[in-house]
């Protein structure tokens, strides 16, 4: 492979491996440098439902984003397979959506036609189609006043830790240079080169992507980027059954039910703005265990396994920043991606790469630009109370 360019990736979660090495297999050397462990934090936390997309009849960029990364995911998923030998767990599932309230019902409908317009199978279905498909979704379809179910048979899921575990191994088998539990202390420009301050040493290389997650902010803080991404904590709560209840994935407005095919079932999730500190609560657990039950009755005697909680985040527009800092030359951020983080993470590698290879992306990223929440473009090292 051609040693042409250095790169520094700063985070090794779901976005940053991913970039680092997408970036290796086009010949970049590329080292990676992570505060605690690579794979872990809310990219580990992630449910991994991926929702359909389609990118040749999609206007909306974050609908082309997302149709992008879901086009590149299963040769994605068969390539990390073929070389480390460790599955993803990506299974082309199908999803439920189903609706028990006024709003929801009407949501759903305007749900089925705009992705019928874009070219994706979205089926209405009635209460006896639900219940002669999905048996054990009979009891919540009888039960409701208001009832709406969409049949999706594009969706997926995705094992969060079994992915991130075969982006590790295939980093390392194409020589990223992984260092963990380094503390980046700064970041900055020299000399058509980027330097980063880490641990009790500097790194200097041909460019930096940031893909620090809900840390970014605090990273790109000098860059006047100190606002740029906030965190909102998402709790998770995983249950097993004996046997499978279902291998789809329930979607119920905001929250949903991952029914995997050995019996687990993750329940999840909300959204809290407690800053960074992590954590479950008793209070949030039982009502992810009541709206699992109110949907399957049969797992008000399941298992609990464990829960956990993530941080994610979110950008002040919704859409997640891919490109270069303002007013410099050498230094990017991909980070901002919310909930979806594992399902844009191929799309986000592909764009990085390209941008740092000097190459045309696939797709427009003016609405990614790094920096357009900001009141003003900040040059390197000028600082600004936020």
């Amino acid at each position: 492979m051609s040693q042409s360019r250095h790169i520094i990736v700063v985070g090794g979660g779901v976005i940053g491996l991913s970039i680092a090495w997408n970036l290796r297999r086009q010949g970049s050397r590329v080292t990676v440098l992570e505060r605690d462990r690579t794979g872990q934090a809310t990219s580990w936390a992630g449910a991994g439902i991926l929702p359909p997309a389609n990118l040749r009849l999609a206007t909306d960029p974050l609908d082309q984003l997302r149709g992008y990364s879901h086009e590149l995911f299963p040769r994605w998923a068969e390539e990390l397979q073929r070389l480390t030998g460790l599955d993803c767990g990506l299974r082309r599932c199908g999803g439920w959506y189903l609706a028990d309230t006024i709003g929801e019902h009407a949501s759903l409908h305007g749900m089925q036609a705009y992705w019928n317009q874009q070219g994706i199978e979205c089926e209405l279905v009635n209460r006896a189609d639900l219940t002669s498909r999905e048996p054990a979704l009979s009891s919540w379809a009888m039960k409701q006043g208001v009832f709406g179910a969409c049949w999706v048979p594009d969706e997926y899921q995705l094992r969060s830790p079994w992915y991130l575990r075969a982006l590790q191994a295939a980093c390392r088998l194409a020589e990223v240079e992984i260092v963990e539990g380094i503390e980046v202390t700064s970041i900055g420009e020299g000399i058509r080169s980027a330097e980063v301050d880490a641990g009790d040493r500097r790194w200097i290389a041909d460019s930096v992507v940031i893909c620090g997650g809900a840390w970014t902010g605090r990273m790109a803080a000098s860059f006047g980027l100190g606002l740029s991404v906030i965190p909102i904590r998402g709790q998770i709560l995983l249950l097993k059954t004996p046997r499978p209840l279902s291998t789809r994935v329930i979607n119920v407005g905001h929250r949903y039910l991952v029914c995997r095919e050995d019996g687990h079932i993750l329940v999840g999730s909300c959204e809290e703005e407690t800053g960074f500190e992590l954590g479950t609560t008793p209070l949030m657990l039982e009502s992810l265990r009541q709206f699992a039950v109110e949907v399957f009755p049969t797992l008000k005697d399941s298992e609990t396994i464990a829960s956990w909680s993530g941080l994610r985040p979110m950008t002040f527009d919704g859409f997640p920043m891919i490109g270069r800092i303002p007013d410099c030359e050498n230094l990017y951020v991909a980070s901002g991606h919310y909930r979806s983080g594992l399902h844009l993470s191929p799309a986000t590698a592909m764009l990085m790469t390209d941008l740092l290879l000097d190459r045309q992306p696939l797709i427009e990223l003016e609405p990614f630009r790094v920096g357009k929440q900001q009141t003003h473009a900040m040059s390197p090292g000028e600082t600004r109370n936020l």
